[in-house]
C-alpha cells in the first residue's frame, strides 16, 4: 500500500478503509474501518457536522502507540446504515420496462444537473445520457448470455467491468432524478426505492446474481460492487 512507501519515508500515515477485510490483509499502518458505501466515505452526504467527526476519529489514530492499527468507528457515531442492494426486499414490480422507465425520470435528472452548474456522478461509461436506453439494453443483453457491447467501452476494460461501470451511472443517474423529484427525501429513501421499486434496480440485483454464479473469475470479481 502507499502508506506503507511513505511511512518507510519517515511520514506518519492514516485513513479510512471501506471493506475492513481489506485491510486485515493488507494490514496498513492506521486505518478506520467505516460501514459506508462506496463514494461516501465520510457518511451522509451534505452533512459536514458529521463528516468532520469521522475525519477527528481517522486522526485519533495517529496517538496510537503501536501499529498496524485497524479500529471501527465508534459504535455511538454509527448511523443507521443502508442496507446492501442485495438486502432489500423488493416490491412487487410494476408492469414497467427498464429503459421506458428511465426515460420517465430524464426530465428530473436533467433539472438536478441544470441546478448544479453541469456537477454530476454521472459519466464512468462514457455515454451520454440521452443514450442511456442503449445501456439498458447492453446489460439486459449480458443478462441474457448474449455477446453484448458498447462502442464506448475502452479497448483495456472488460465487459465485465464495463458492466459495472454501466450500472454506477444509471445508479447515479435514478439517485440524482430522484433528489430532484423529491427534494426532502432521506438519502434511505432513495435507496430503498430504487433496490425495492424500480424495473432497473431489479436489473441490477440480476446482474450481480448473475456474475457471482459465473465461472468466469474475473466476472464474480465484479459482482460485489453491483448490488450496492
Amino acid at each position: 500500500m502507499v502508506a506503507r512507501v511513505y511511512e518507510e519515508s519517515g511520514l506518519t500515515t492514516t485513513g479510512i478503509v471501506l471493506i475492513e477485510e481489506h485491510a486485515q490483509r493488507a494490514k496498513p499502518p492506521r486505518m478506520l474501518a467505516v460501514p459506508f458505501f462506496f463514494g461516501n466515505a465520510l457518511g451522509e452526504p451534505d452533512n459536514p457536522e458529521y463528516q468532520h467527526k469521522v475525519l477527528q476519529a481517522t486522526f485519533d489514530l495517529l496517538n496510537r502507540d503501536h501499529g498496524p492499527v485497524l479500529e471501527q468507528l465508534p459504535v455511538n457515531m454509527v448511523p443507521d446504515v443502508m442496507k446492501q442492494g442485495s438486502e432489500v426486499e423488493p416490491n412487487e414490480p410494476e408492469e414497467l420496462d427498464a429503459a421506458d422507465e428511465l426515460t420517465s425520470l430524464r426530465a428530473y435528472y436533467e433539472q438536478w444537473v441544470s441546478t448544479r452548474k453541469g456537477r454530476t456522478a454521472v459519466g464512468l461509461s462514457g455515454v451520454p445520457q440521452r443514450r442511456f436506453r442503449g445501456v439498458i439494453r447492453f446489460l439486459e443483453s449480458y443478462l441474457a448470455g448474449e455477446e453484448a457491447d458498447l462502442r464506448e467501452r475502452p479497448e483495456d476494460t472488460s465487459v465485465h467491468q464495463y458492466v459495472r461501470y454501466c450500472v454506477d451511472d444509471l445508479k447515479a443517474f435514478y439517485y440524482e432524478a430522484r433528489m430532484a423529484q423529491r427534494p426532502d427525501g432521506a438519502d434511505h429513501d432513495i435507496h430503498d426505492w430504487f433496490w425495492s421499486n424500480t424495473a432497473t434496480g431489479a436489473l441490477c440485483m440480476a446482474l450481480a446474481e448473475k456474475m457471482r454464479n459465473d465461472d468466469d473469475e474475473a466476472a464474480k470479481a465484479v459482482a460485489f460492487g453491483i448490488a450496492r
